[in-house]
């Protein structure tokens, strides 16, 4: 069924998946029986196009992030999710990643990101790369240095906040509230707050959706049914909130599916529109003009 507004999903995962762990590997084909369909998928952007024509889906964002300690993803997935996307860049845009304690000159492998790779989005786990989002305040200097270099650049940072269940992730490290700082001392940095900090933060989630100007939500990994649970004020906060699924994340069936999900909320259709469609494309234009 085609959906009654055009979708952007900005919170994607088409990652090298033969990177994975052994024990990381064990719970993702826990969740997909049909895992071998993601290794396929991650091999041929052409199939994957396909899909989201299936699922009424125009754009999507491809999240790819360093964390070779927990789930084994090293710096080679920029190279993978840049090229990816070279098959579609209208259709597919490039989120890369740096490790800030791997980064050796966080500078140069900005530029190279951004300039020859052409990553258009940053993404920081801070439950996979095992520390806080704020930490450049206690000795992390290279942390800094990417939040500097992006807010040059003119491109999101996304963190991840909220739960992991993956083995290995550090849950503590999922609070947003170190976000508060990020907010302060970048004011002019692009912050895309991943999944709400949901289930465990979503209040002060919200606080901090409100305070600052720069910070952003994307809804991806919270199921759309309990969306107005965790946010019951969400309409103060749709003007800045961008769709994302997290499939293939765990428990997301189908990008179809969440779409659905959202369409059923009691939300004005001028609200779903921009949640869906108008707020991601106006943010995705700027990037391409970069």
């Amino acid at each position: 069924m085609t959906p009654s507004v055009p979708v952007i999903d900005i919170h994607v995962h088409i990652q090298p998946w033969r990177m994975l762990k052994p024990d990381v590997l064990e719970l993702w084909k826990r969740y997909h029986a049909d895992f071998d369909r993601l290794l396929k998928l991650a091999e041929a952007p052409g199939e994957f196009l396909k899909l989201l024509d299936e699922w009424g889906v125009e754009r999507a964002a491809l999240i790819n992030y360093v964390s070779p300690d927990v789930m084994g993803f090293t710096d080679e997935t920029n190279a993978f999710v840049a090229q990816y996307c070279r098959a579609a860049p209208d259709r597919l845009l490039p989120v890369g990643s740096l490790h800030p304690r791997y980064t050796k000159d966080p500078e140069a492998e900005m530029a190279h990101l951004v300039e020859e790779l052409g990553i258009r989005i940053v993404k920081i786990h801070p439950p996979h790369q095992l520390f806080y989002p704020n930490d450049y305040l206690n000795g992390l200097d290279a942390l800094g240095a990417i939040y500097e270099k992006a807010q040059e650049y003119k491109i999101p940072v996304m963190v991840h906040t909220g739960t992991s269940v993956f083995p290995g992730a550090r849950v503590k490290y999922g609070d947003p509230l170190g976000l508060d700082d990020v907010a302060i001392d970048f004011p002019k940095l692009t912050i895309l707050m991943a999944h709400g900090g949901r289930p465990l933060w979503t209040e002060p989630a919200f606080f901090l959706l409100r305070r600052h100007e720069n910070v952003w939500l994307d809804i991806s990994g919270i199921p759309p049914q309990n969306l107005l649970k965790y946010f019951p004020r969400f309409a103060e906060i749709a003007h800045k909130s961008l769709f994302g699924s997290d499939w293939p994340g765990p428990g997301v069936r189908s990008i179809r599916a969440n779409v659905e999900r959202f369409l059923e909320l009691p939300l004005p259709e001028e609200t779903k529109r921009a949640v869906l469609y108008d707020n991601a494309a106006r943010l995705w234009d700027s990037l391409l003009k970069l």
